[in-house]
């Protein structure tokens, strides 16, 4: 009977360290996204595209033999769920986090993964992202201060706007940058006629319109998502507003046209490069691969900066010979000019990703874009 017992114990020994084994044979990759809600094709695109990678990374042997293993979990674009995603990404042993979409929700669950040491990778644009000092936190487009110069600089030398007004929510992105917009307005000597706010998701702003209409604006700037955005364009046709509509970063979406409608037409976006018009072959070869297995573009750029984030921290990894998520950081914040699907990659000491590519797009009556300032 003890002689069955030790061999069942030194069985269970023997299964236990084989587990552990296996277990270290798998890096584990996180993906916090809002894959349900308002913001879902955006979700989508990022576990899209961060799958595609697992799978071109694993095909070619994985990082330091480990083969990738995605986990995801949909935060719904609410602070709420992504503070809870944290939590179970972590629990599930993951080395680095994909996204999230929304600032919101990046920053609701930044604090988990620094005190946990799972790198972090966001297209969150707000600049709080990179003022708490976590070291496993990388910005992996572009804040909402270069953005914003972008923005004066168009409006005041290009677009000459005498009176401009101001929209967006209460979400840390889109107060984020309206409050960087005026500022560099304001800066560079340019005339603010009405700065006001919405409720995100609420559907009808045409009495916030109509109160914006009486001021004369030449242009309103929305700061917000293309969930609004569309509709706010689709309303400011419908009361007969003339001032041009132009939509921050988040408005560069498929859907701000399907929201829009024919009104679309005319309105321009602010953004980097639209994934179509990117001119590396890192780019042409990913956006090829994606198209074969989902049949479909990515949604935006955001799904390409996402998956550059997570093709940075691999990269460390591999160039340090080590899984350490510091060491990657360490190594992360001193990068420079790494090729990546959206351009070249270099991170500032704070995790802000250096650079701006920022350009000024009109849709056309087809919903394409037509570069019109860069």
């Amino acid at each position: 009977m003890l002689r069955k017992k030790a061999l069942f114990m030194s069985l269970l020994s023997f299964s236990l360290i084989a587990g552990t084994v296996n277990a270290e044979d798998v890096l584990k990759v996180g993906v916090q996204a809002p894959i349900t809600g308002s913001y879902a094709n955006e979700g989508q695109g990022i576990d899209n595209a961060t799958r595609l990678m697992a799978e071109q990374i694993n095909a070619k042997g994985g990082v330091l033999g480990q083969k990738i293993e995605v986990i995801t979990c949909d935060d719904e674009g609410t602070a709420m769920k992504a503070a809870i995603c944290a939590k179970d990404l972590v629990n599930k042993g993951v080395k680095m986090v994909i996204g999230s979409y929304t600032s919101t929700c990046a920053e609701a669950a930044q604090a988990t993964y620094f005190r946990a040491g799972v790198l972090q990778t966001s297209d969150g644009t707000s600049d709080t992202l990179t003022e708490h000092g976590y070291w496993t936190f990388f910005r992996n487009s572009f804040p909402n201060s270069a953005e914003a110069t972008f923005v004066a600089k168009y409006f005041l030398t290009e677009k000459k706007y005498q009176r401009i007004a101001i929209l967006s929510d209460f979400s840390s992105y889109a107060d984020g940058l309206a409050t960087a917009v005026e500022k560099a307005v304001k800066n560079a000597g340019g005339n603010i006629v009405a700065r006001e706010k919405i409720k995100a998701g609420s559907q009808n702003f045409t009495p916030i319109l109509t109160r914006l209409k009486s001021k004369k604006p030449d242009v309103i700037f929305s700061a917000g998502y293309y969930s609004d955005g569309g509709l706010i364009r689709a309303q400011m046709k419908a009361l007969g507003i003339k001032a041009d509509f132009v939509g921050g970063d988040a408005n560069d979406n498929p859907d701000f046209v399907k929201l829009a409608g024919t009104a679309a037409e005319g309105a321009y976006i602010i953004n980097v490069p639209t994934p179509e018009l990117l001119p590396y072959d890192l780019a042409k070869d990913f956006l090829k691969a994606y198209q074969t297995k989902y049949n479909m573009m990515p949604p935006s750029i955001w799904t390409l900066l996402n998956v550059d984030g997570m093709r940075a921290f691999v990269h460390a990894m591999e160039t340090n010979k080590d899984l350490d998520t510091k060491k990657a950081a360490d190594f992360l914040h001193t990068l420079k000019d790494f090729p990546g699907i959206t351009g070249s990659i270099s991170f500032a000491p704070d995790g802000n990703r250096v650079g701006s590519g920022y350009m000024a797009y009109q849709i056309q009556k087809d919903g394409s874009y037509k570069i019109m300032f860069k």
